[in-house]
């Protein structure tokens, strides 16, 4: 029986905090995505920061 998958941050693949790279790891997608969604949420609604910030805070590092 496997495991569930968990939600952590990157070790490996980050740049700042490794939320992204977290979250592509889970979503098994490519971590330039996961950046570009959170510019995209900076630059529409302006909720990208405060986003990677609370994320950054509650998950937990691999």
């Amino acid at each position: 029986m496997s495991s569930p998958k968990r939600l952590y941050r990157s070790r490996d693949n980050r740049m700042l905090g490794g939320v992204c790279g977290g979250l592509a790891e889970y979503f098994n997608i490519d971590p330039t995505l996961v950046r570009l969604a959170f510019l995209i949420l900076f630059l529409a609604a302006g909720s990208g920061p405060l986003l990677y910030l609370v994320m950054w805070v509650i998950v937990p590092e691999a």
